[in-house]
């Protein structure tokens, strides 16, 4: 089995991060090139991919910010980031759709969470579909039910990870 890494992203990653964007997500819901351009040159060090033999296969990239949900502004741009805020925000964890379902996600999200710690921050905090919800909640995720969010038309929830005490 070849060898999953992950890494920081670079901007010589965009294409392939788009593409697997797109490939996981409802042309509604999926960040645009713009958009994912914006958060790797914002948050460069908050943004991951997951790569086998050099070639990008998933990626989780967020934000930060002092706001206990997500706004679906953040979504769109990243004037809502702070570097020292107190919580993390994931956007998006994609892993495209030929490499689901090895547990690529699950390194993805795991090494996220520990860069929170690493960086001292009280919660990481996502929206999710109603059908993903037990599989955050593996990781130590709540859920806080219903979002305000109506980011692509669907009907999210919030969910909150806690990761030291305030």
């Amino acid at each position: 089995m070849a060898e999953f890494k992950i890494r920081t992203a670079t901007m010589k990653d965009l294409d392939s991060v788009k593409d697997i964007e797109a490939t996981c997500f409802p042309a509604a819901e999926a960040a645009t090139r713009e958009a994912l351009e914006e958060r790797l040159s914002v948050y460069t060090k908050g943004f991951f991919v997951g790569e086998i033999e050099g070639k990008v296969i998933g990626f989780v990239n967020g934000g930060s910010t002092d706001d206990t949900e997500i706004k679906d502004e953040f979504f769109e741009t990243m004037d809502l980031h702070s570097d020292d805020g107190k919580n993390l925000v994931i956007f998006g964890l994609d892993v495209h759709p030929d490499y689901q379902h090895k547990g690529y996600a699950r390194r993805l999200m795991n090494h996220f969470i520990e860069f929170g710690k690493q960086e001292n921050k009280e919660s990481v905090i996502l929206t999710c579909k109603d059908h993903l919800i037990g599989y955050y909640e593996s990781f130590g995720y709540k859920s806080l039910g219903v979002s305000d969010s109506v980011h692509g038309g669907a009907k999210w929830y919030d969910m909150v990870l806690t990761l030291k005490n305030k």
